[in-house]
């Protein structure tokens, strides 16, 4: 195997705790819907927000439309649901910064919408020498030229890099570019995943 210059880590769902069934509910309920009718609008919806073609208003005027709802009437509900649902997985941070340390370089790879690149911005994350980010990019994952982007951004190879997430298709399209990954299920599996690229690191 070759030696792992550099790990890449998915945010929701891996840094974080999944922020979707919260962010979902939060959001169903500041329009008046059912949850089960939220989330059929967000998966219409949501490709064009995640890939920067539609701003928040824009993506809150299809959803009102495809809800047959008034519009939300605020700044930024998705600012606000996403920090209802944040909760930071402090021991994925401080692997982060001992891989950066021990001279691996680290980086985060999110598909991922404005209003939550600012709050990523804000938490000045100074584990990651880069972040690659869906709706700044205007691509995403699982296709190929996300998980290529980021490995010409950390200038290693696919095979010198470890990709982290936690939703198979992502999995799967990192694979297809030649990338080592971890598909993380929970903390206790993951430390046994990570010790297998780097024995001693937990």
């Amino acid at each position: 195997m070759e030696k792992i210059k550099a790990v890449i880590f998915d945010w929701g769902g891996v840094l974080i705790e999944d922020p979707a069934p919260a962010l979902y509910q939060y959001c169903a309920n500041a329009m008046g819907v059912r949850l089960e009718q939220y989330i059929e609008a967000f998966e219409v919806c949501i490709d064009d927000f995640q890939s920067g073609k539609v701003t928040e208003k824009q993506f809150w005027k299809n959803m009102a439309k495809h809800l047959n709802v008034p519009e939300p009437q605020k700044n930024s509900l998705w600012t606000e649901a996403f920090l209802e649902a944040y909760k930071p997985r402090p021991m994925m941070f401080d692997l982060a910064a001992r891989l950066q340390r021990g001279g691996c370089k680290t980086a985060v790879l999110s598909n991922t919408e404005q209003p939550v690149v600012d709050i990523i911005n804000h938490q000045n994350y100074r584990e990651f020498d880069e972040a690659i980010l869906s709706c700044v990019e205007g691509i995403a994952k699982p296709g190929k030229e996300i998980y290529l982007l980021a490995l010409d951004r950390l200038g290693v190879e696919a095979k010198e890099a470890v990709f982290i997430d936690d939703k198979k298709p992502n999995i799967e399209g990192a694979i297809k570019v030649g990338l080592n990954t971890i598909y993380f299920t929970n903390l206790d599996n993951f430390k046994k995943d990570i010790a297998f690229f780097f024995p001693k690191i937990v």
